[in-house]
């Protein structure tokens, strides 16, 4: 299974919109056989790959498989019936599918006479397609909100200027994580004061080959001549300022990875929904006293009711030189309370 996870998690393998999944086939001997991995959508699954590969080999192997073989027609036929047709005798899977439209390959196999474990490894499975695993099972996208801020939580300061709370390093990190979300979520006053392009740039600033969709959040119009309609990337206005509904229609278009970087009141439009899965801040080593907040009013009055988060990781991204400042990244996700109650 080490293998197939190996495998599954190949670098330049797309993240979605379809799950990462490695196999790999094993005699009766427990030596290899043949291995596989699925490249994105479109191409053949992780399975159907090392079947091609072993050929008539593969009668009387057992299969290791990262997730679950599917059993539904798509771009390909079901896995779980090519590993019936290929003669496999068992077949040990890591996490089950529970995708409503594919699961069900495990009840197929067995039904079919061969011999099906599951479970092994299924945490580490599990991480290998963490934001995908989050969708099925959620129903939505997962959201990560990313925020530049001073240590007195300012993202501006009181004339509005907000070049740079972040550093040059900062910014660059900040489009590596945006390359690996499917959608980056604004509201409309952002549009409007800031006017971003929203694109994901490189180490010399220039576009990346993939790029994210661009969605605007909000009922106001907007000029076609704003940036983040130009023609570099993909551009969608939700006309809705419930985050719900925004995420429902990015759902059923099949993205799973919402990178959200509006403002303050969109930032705790998410908060107050529970909507939100992962923070990540930008902090920076400056006071301003005074301006913007990093988020809008949460309706917090007490200390006992503050929005608790578990600190996952903390980075320093320090300067390139004295004229630009260090930044630390810090990455959150909810408590396990606030998880439960939202």
């Amino acid at each position: 299974m080490l293998r197939a996870l190996e495998l599954a998690a190949t670098p330049g393998v797309p993240l979605g919109p379809n799950p990462r999944v490695g196999c790999v086939l094993l005699d009766a001997d427990g030596q290899e056989v043949a291995e596989g991995f699925h490249r994105g959508a479109g191409a053949p699954h992780a399975e159907v790959v090392a079947l091609a590969e072993a050929g008539d080999r593969a009668r009387g192997t057992t299969a290791v498989v990262t997730l679950e073989p599917c059993n539904h027609t798509g771009r390909t036929g079901p896995c779980a019936q090519a590993l019936v047709d290929a003669g496999v005798r068992r077949v040990v899977f890591a996490q089950p599918d529970t995708n409503p439209v594919a699961e069900g390959g495990g009840a197929a196999l067995a039904a079919a006479g061969v011999e099906v474990e599951h479970g092994l490894r299924e945490t580490e499975a599990r991480a290998v397609n963490r934001v995908w695993t989050f969708a099925v099972d959620h129903g939505r996208p997962f959201v990560t909100w990313k925020f530049a801020t001073t240590l007195d939580g300012r993202s501006a300061a009181a004339d509005g200027t907000s070049r740079w709370v972040s550093s040059p390093e900062a910014r660059r990190d900040t489009h590596r994580l945006r390359a690996l979300a499917d959608t980056m979520l604004v509201g409309t006053n952002t549009i409007d004061v800031d006017d971003p392009e929203l694109t994901v740039r490189d180490e010399l600033d220039q576009p990346v080959p993939q790029q994210p969709l661009r969605a605007v959040m909000g009922l106001r119009d907007l000029p076609a001549t704003k940036r983040v309609f130009n023609d570099r990337a993909p551009s969608l206005h939700l006309r809705t300022r419930d985050p719900h509904e925004a995420l429902a229609a990015l759902y059923r278009q099949d993205r799973q990875h919402v990178f959200l970087e509006g403002g303050p009141t969109l930032a705790a439009a998410f908060l107050e929904a529970g909507l939100v899965d992962e923070v990540v801040a930008y902090v920076a080593p400056m006071l301003l006293g005074a301006g913007r907040n990093a988020v809008a009013d949460l309706g917090i009055h007490t200390m006992a009711d503050a929005r608790q988060l578990e600190v996952t990781d903390v980075t320093v991204l320090p300067g390139t030189d004295t004229a630009h400042h260090t930044n630390v990244r810090i990455t959150m996700r909810p408590s396990p309370a606030v998880e439960e109650e939202a």
